[in-house]
């Protein structure tokens, strides 16, 4: 397993719902996450700043390349854009971040 984290950022205001879209998400997005081998997926705000904070693992990374082409994931997308930076095809954008320390 592979660990990624990540950074997006909302817009002011909405992170009442950005929680309450995440408290109902759709099963069959968690089923097509699932599907790509991720798990123990976890998204954190910063209150101050707006700036999402996203940790999951990943059995198989190059499983990963399929999921921006997956109708379900592109609606999802869509469904998020009005409350966070999106990119022109609905996309969050989305920064990678480097691993700095870690305690077993």
């Amino acid at each position: 397993m592979q660990q990624l984290a990540f950074k997006m950022k909302l817009f002011p205001g909405k992170a009442q719902e950005y929680k309450k879209r995440h408290d109902e998400i759709w099963p069959e997005l968690v089923a097509l996450l699932k599907q790509s081998g991720i798990s123990d997926y976890y998204i954190y705000l910063d209150e101050e700043t707006n700036i999402l904070f996203g940790t999951y693992k990943v059995a198989d990374i190059d499983a990963l390349e399929v999921l921006p082409r997956n109708p379900v994931m592109q609606k999802w997308w869509q469904h998020m854009s009005d409350i966070m930076e999106s990119n022109t095809d609905h996309s969050p954008v989305s920064s990678p971040l480097v691993g700095m320390f870690y305690l077993e």
